[in-house]
Parts: C-alpha cells; sequence; structure tokens
C-alpha cells in the first residue's frame, strides 16, 4: 500500500510539472518568437518482484520475469526550436529570422543574450533595441559593434534598410551607405540554449556559439509563437484526466487504510 501511494505521488507531481508546462505555452502563444516548452516523462526505477540478489539486473531471465515500477517523474524540460509563421507587419524595425539562428543582443551589464523575437525599435539615443531596452549587435568589418550610445551612427524607423544577408545600410540624403551586418548566432548541438527570462536565451554551459550560415533577415516581418493551441489544450485534457485518476487512486487508498484501522479497533 505504502509503494501504491508513493507510486501515485510521483505521478501526480510529474503530471503536475506537465500542466506547467502547458500553461506556459499557452500564456505565450501571441508572444513573438517564442519556442513551446515540452515536459517529457521517464520511468523510475523497475524491481522483479521475485528478485535473488540486487534489485535491477540486466539478466535475460529478468527481462521475462513480472516487475513492479515505483512511478514517473519529469526526465527534463525540452524547447521545441521549430520555426514559427512569419507575418508581415510593415514596420521596418520588426526583424525576423528566416530560418536557423538567434538575434543576438547586449543587455545592460553588456552580457551577450539571444532571442528569436525581432520586435525591435528605436531609442531616444539612436540605437536599436528591443523592447526591454537591450541593443541589437550590429558589427563592423572589424567587429565591433556599431549599434551603441554615442556611436558613429544614430538610427531611426525610417533612415536604415536590412536585407537578406543582415547587412545594415543606413540613409544619408538621397544615398545608402552599408555600415554593419547583424550578428546571427547559433548554439553547436541540440538543446543547447537556456532561457534566461523576457524571451532571451543563452547558452549552457560548455555551449558554443557560432555564426549562423542557414538564414535570411526578414525585415518588416515578425516570426510567431510555434504553439499550437488545439494542441496544447488537447494535452492539457489528457493530462488534468491523468492527475483526476492518481487523486482518486490516492483517495480510495486512504478509504482502505480507514477500513483497515476500523477493524483493528
Amino acid at each position: 500500500m505504502l509503494r501504491l501511494l508513493w507510486n501515485t505521488q510521483s505521478s501526480m507531481a510529474a503530471q503536475q510539472e506537465k500542466l506547467d508546462a502547458i500553461s506556459n505555452n499557452i500564456a505565450n502563444a501571441n508572444t513573438n518568437g517564442y519556442k513551446k516548452l515540452d515536459a517529457n516523462f521517464k520511468d523510475l526505477v523497475y524491481e522483479t518482484l521475485d528478485r535473488k540478489g540486487y534489485p535491477v539486473t540486466s539478466s535475460a531471465a529478468s527481462k521475462t520475469a513480472l516487475q513492479n515500477g515505483t512511478g514517473t517523474r519529469i526526465g527534463e524540460w525540452t524547447r521545441d526550436t521549430t520555426q514559427g509563421q512569419l507575418t508581415q507587419s510593415s514596420l521596418p524595425t520588426d526583424l525576423a529570422i528566416d530560418g536557423s539562428g538567434y538575434f543576438e543582443v547586449i543587455q545592460a551589464d553588456n552580457s551577450k543574450a539571444y532571442t528569436r523575437a525581432g520586435n525591435f525599435l528605436t531609442d531616444a539615443s539612436g540605437t536599436i533595441v528591443d523592447d526591454k531596452g537591450n541593443r541589437l549587435s550590429i558589427l563592423d568589418g572589424q567587429g565591433n559593434n556599431i549599434n551603441k550610445v554615442n556611436g558613429s551612427y544614430k538610427f531611426d524607423k525610417n533612415n536604415f534598410q536590412v536585407d537578406v544577408d543582415g547587412i545594415v545600410s543606413i540613409k544619408q540624403g538621397n544615398t545608402s551607405m552599408s555600415v554593419g551586418k547583424i550578428k546571427i548566432s547559433n548554439a553547436i548541438g541540440d538543446n543547447s540554449m537556456i532561457s534566461i527570462g523576457d524571451n532571451l536565451f543563452a547558452p549552457k554551459l560548455g555551449a558554443t556559439m557560432v555564426q549562423s550560415k542557414d538564414y535570411s533577415v526578414m525585415q518588416g516581418y515578425l516570426e510567431q509563437s510555434n504553439v499550437d493551441i488545439a494542441t496544447e489544450m488537447t494535452e492539457m485534457l489528457v493530462t488534468q484526466r491523468a492527475f483526476q485518476l492518481s487523486s482518486t487512486t490516492l483517495k480510495t487508498a486512504d478509504e482502505m487504510w480507514q477500513m483497515a484501522n476500523n477493524l483493528q479497533k
């Protein structure tokens, strides 16, 4: 009975984490560039009921023996990096990446962060920033970021253009001059980025950021989230039903304990 209670409680905890992931996805369904989360289940240890020796064995006999599980847990939260739909906004400060990679932005403490959200704007100092004030990295031929306060170039929403390669040109009178290139970076390896909040990401410990090559920058477009509301609602209903079933199991076990206690009196 105690084992049943433990298994049920671990299953309920896993289902609750799954619901948390689904709730986060639904809440960010309209967030530009958001990538959905998925909580993957993992079995806890199985043991042979009629074991001789260690609880877990790799012998051929154990594959046909009766086994008892000890519940499930969330293995890890993974992020689906599938590209969201690109929609036209016609705002020159809106940018979208068609392909792989992330925009690099410089935070207030000069640390680097990465995002797929391209809803940028220009601030009073003439720099291109996101809605949190983080500066978009635009590098010149020497690798210096020209998009900075008190820099040589002042951007406003009408004086710059971005081509599909990320080359930024600024208008000077009737002519345009190429001044730099938007830095599009990518992490080596799957699931190598970790969320740091505000729709920003950072590479995991040991991960390496490199220049992305398979992309096009679309000016006047925004990438939508890759959350499918219908799928999330379906998974939420299934997870809630599983949680409810586990809750009913706990209630039944509690009633059985009460019956056993009453028989002993």
